[in-house]
C-alpha cells in the first residue's frame, strides 16, 4: 500500500506511520469522540425516522414504538461497525454510516397490514415483517458473489446522476425541519430563524475556522442552535425526565417469525434496490478518501448489507444500507478514518441501550436539525455534480439524456407523492421513492444508450 502525503491526510490530525493509509487512521482520542458524535448527530433523525413511522401507522403503543427505535439504533450501530470494522469477508471496510432503509417503509407496513397475515393472531403481522426481513438478508448473503458484476452499471454517470438525486430527495426533509417539523405552526417565523442562524453558524466556521474546530463546524452548530433554542423556549426536555436509564433489547419480542412467499419476496427486492444506493455511495466514498472498492470489496458490501438485515429482523428492526447523511458529512469534514465512524457505531449501540439517552438525542429541535440539514444535502447534490465533471457532455448527448431525465424521474415522488398511484401496490416500493426512481432511471438509460462496460470505470483493480 502507498503512502499519502500530508496533503491527503485528514485535518482532524491523524496519527500513524507514513504507510497508513487515511482511511485506516488512529486520529487523537479527543478528535475521535467529537467526530463520532457528529456523525451520529447528523444520522439519528434519519434513523430512528423508519420504526417511529412503521409504529405509527400500524397503530403501535408507545412504548412499542420506542422498543422499535431502540433496537432500530442498537442495530444501526452493530452494522456500521461490521460495515467499517470488517469481519472476514461481511463489511466493505470504509468511513460508512448504516441505517434503515427508506425504501422499506411502504412495503414494511402494507406486509404488517395484511389481512390474511393479521388474521394470524397479535403482532402477527411483524412476524411476517420480521421473516420477510430475514430471508431477504439471507438472499443478499447468497448473492453477493455477483457484486463484480454489478458494479459494471456504476460509470460516473450514473455514480454523479444518483448523488445528485439523493441530495435532492433529502433537500425536502431539511426545508420541512427547518419549517418546525409536523407541527400546528410549522413555518412560524421563530422557527426559520433558528434554522437559518445554525446555518449561518456553520458557514461562518468553515470560512473563518481551520483544521479540527472546521471539521466539527456542523456539530458546534448543532450545539449552539440548541442553547439558542433552549433560550427561546423550543428545547422540550419533558419525556427525558421519564425514561429509564437502561433497557435490554430482547430478539423476537414480537413473537417468532413467520415466512411467507409474498412478503418474502416483496423484502428481496427491497434489498435489491437499496443495492443501488449502497454501491453508489461506497464508490463515491471511494473516490472522497482515495481507495476505489474493487469486485471483491462491493461483494462484502453487499455480504454485510445482508448479514446485517439479518440481523435487523432478529433484533426487531428492518433492512440496513449505507446512509446517505453521513455521506456528505465525510466530503465536508475531509475526514477519512473509519475508526471514527466505526466509534459513532459504538455510540450508536450505547444510546439505542439507554431509553434515557435516546429520548435526550430525540429531543433535537426540528429547526434546528433543519439548518444543519441544508448545508449536509446541499453540499451532497455538488458532490454529485462534482462527480459528472469527468463524464463526457461534449462529445455525444446522451449523457445529458441520462443524467437530466434520472434527475426529473427523481423530482416526480418529491414534487408529488400520489403521481404514481395508479401503479399496483408491489410496485409503490419504486415509484415512491426519489432516489430509487432516479437511479433506476440512470442505470436503465446509461444500458440502452451507453452500453454496459467491460469493466467499471469507477473500480480499482482487484
Amino acid at each position: 500500500m502507498t503512502a499519502i502525503s500530508e496533503k491527503q491526510r485528514p485535518p482532524g490530525g491523524g496519527r500513524g506511520d507514513a504507510a497508513t493509509h487515511a482511511v485506516d487512521e488512529f486520529l487523537p482520542p479527543a478528535n475521535m469522540v467529537a467526530l463520532a458524535l457528529q456523525h451520529v448527530l447528523v444520522m439519528y433523525t434519519g434513523a430512528i425516522a423508519v420504526p417511529f413511522i412503521v409504529g405509527s401507522a400500524l397503530h403501535l403503543t408507545q412504548e412499542q414504538i420506542a422498543f422499535l427505535i431502540q433496537a432500530d439504533l442498537i442495530t444501526c450501530g452493530i452494522a456500521t461497525i461490521i460495515q467499517t470494522v470488517g469481519v472476514w469477508r461481511f463489511g466493505v471496510r470504509m468511513p460508512l454510516m448504516q441505517g434503515v432503509t427508506f425504501a422499506s417503509i411502504s412495503p414494511i407496513i402494507a406486509i404488517a397490514s395484511d389481512p390474511s397475515i393479521a388474521a394470524g393472531g397479535t403482532d402477527a403481522g411483524l412476524r411476517a415483517v420480521y421473516g420477510s426481513v430475514i430471508a431477504a438478508g439471507l438472499f443478499a448473503i447468497i448473492v453477493a458473489p455477483i457484486g463484480k458484476h454489478v458494479v459494471r452499471i456504476f460509470p460516473p454517470v450514473v455514480v454523479g446522476a444518483v448523488l445528485t438525486c439523493i441530495g435532492l430527495s433529502l433537500l425536502p426533509v431539511a426545508i420541512q425541519y427547518a419549517a418546525g417539523g409536523f407541527v400546528e405552526d410549522a413555518g412560524a417565523p421563530g422557527y426559520v430563524a433558528l434554522a437559518f442562524f445554525v446555518l449561518a453558524t456553520i458557514i461562518a466556521i468553515n470560512v473563518v475556522a481551520r483544521g479540527f474546530i472546521r471539521n466539527v463546524a456542523i456539530f458546534i452548530g448543532l450545539v449552539v442552535g440548541v442553547i439558542v433554542a433552549g433560550f427561546a423556549g423550543m428545547l422540550d426536555l419533558s419525556a427525558v425526565g421519564d425514561a429509564k436509564a437502561v433497557v435490554l433489547i430482547t430478539p423476537f419480542h414480537f413473537g417468532a417469525p413467520t415466512f411467507h412467499p409474498i412478503p418474502i419476496a416483496t423484502m428481496c427486492l427491497v434489498v435489491a434496490i437499496t443495492w443501488v444506493e449502497s454501491i453508489g455511495d461506497t464508490i463515491v466514498v471511494g473516490d472522497m478518501v482515495n481507495r476505489k472498492p474493487t469486485a471483491r470489496t462491493i461483494s462484502d458490501l453487499i455480504r454485510a448489507d445482508g448479514l446485517s438485515t439479518m440481523l435487523g429482523g432478529i433484533m426487531n428492526s428492518f433492512p440496513y444500507t449505507a446512509f446517505s447523511e453521513n455521506v456528505a458529512l465525510v466530503s465536508i469534514t475531509g475526514v477519512k478514518s473509519r475508526w471514527v465512524v466505526a466509534l459513532a457505531g459504538c455510540f450508536l449501540v450505547v444510546i439505542g441501550l439507554s431509553p434515557f439517552l435516546a429520548t435526550a438525542v430525540a429531543a433535537l429541535p426540528k429547526p434546528v436539525v433543519g439548518g444543519a440539514g441544508f448545508m449536509m444535502f446541499g453540499t451532497l447534490v455538488v458532490v454529485g455534480v462534482k462527480t459528472l465533471r469527468s463524464v463526457d457532455f461534449d462529445g455525444t448527448f446522451r449523457n445529458f439524456i441520462v443524467v437530466g431525465i434520472s434527475v426529473a424521474m427523481c423530482m416526480i415522488p418529491i414534487m408529488n407523492g400520489k403521481f404514481f398511484q395508479f401503479m399496483p401496490d408491489w410496485s409503490q416500493v419504486l415509484f415512491t421513492s426519489p432516489v430509487i426512481m432516479g437511479a433506476v432511471t440512470a442505470i436503465v438509460l446509461n444500458m440502452l444508450l451507453n452500453g454496459i462496460e467491460a469493466k467499471g470505470a469507477t473500480l480499482a483493480e482487484a
